[in-house]
């Protein structure tokens, strides 16, 4: 119970402390350290016609049940983009949610297995390399290279991603917003 509707107090008991999600900061990414990120999330037709359609991506591939029919996967493909944003973004809370100054670039995007409607994504996040940075004080380099896997284990997007995050003492004695 919380002090906000007074039933600590009442009860003679102090406020628990309170503990807000964030990501991390500077100095707490290790090298080497692999993040699984869950829950995996399921990627529905709905997901992907509504991404396609958002971003204008009007290749038959996605959309086009029987157009897909007739290429070499058999069906349709959930749009790679949508991959890769569910791939990084499942990484968020659990690295960079509150903590991240900007993302500097994405390299070696690859897509060695297709993702189909109904599969689920699961993703993990490998430090591949951090350092300090020479003209922004009190902020960091870390580059994180994503690998999304099907329910079977397939690998079916890699990313490295570049990002800028900042350091405990710069971002307010460790508060992440």
């Amino acid at each position: 119970m919380s002090d906000r509707d007074g039933s600590a107090r009442e009860s003679g008991r102090e406020p628990g402390r309170e503990i807000v999600q964030r990501g991390l900061f500077y100095e707490e990414f290790e090298l080497g350290t692999r993040y699984l990120h869950r829950p995996g999330r399921t990627i529905g037709e709905a997901d992907n016609v509504l991404f396609s359609s958002l971003t204008m991506n009007t290749q038959a591939l996605h959309l086009d049940a029987a157009f897909a029919a007739g290429q070499p996967f058999g069906q349709r493909l959930v749009n790679s983009m949508l991959t890769l944003a569910t791939l990084v973004g499942a990484s968020v809370a659990q690295l960079t949610q509150g903590t991240l100054v900007a993302n500097l670039g994405f390299g070696a995007v690859a897509f060695p297995q297709p993702l189909f409607h109904g599969d689920t994504l699961y993703a993990e996040t490998l430090v591949s390399a951090k350092r300090l940075s020479a003209s922004r004080p009190g902020q960091g380099i870390v580059t994180l290279e994503h690998t999304g896997r099907n329910q079977h284990g397939d690998v079916v997007a890699t990313a490295s991603r570049t990002t800028l995050v900042w350091c405990i003492d710069a971002a307010g004695a460790g508060q992440a917003p």
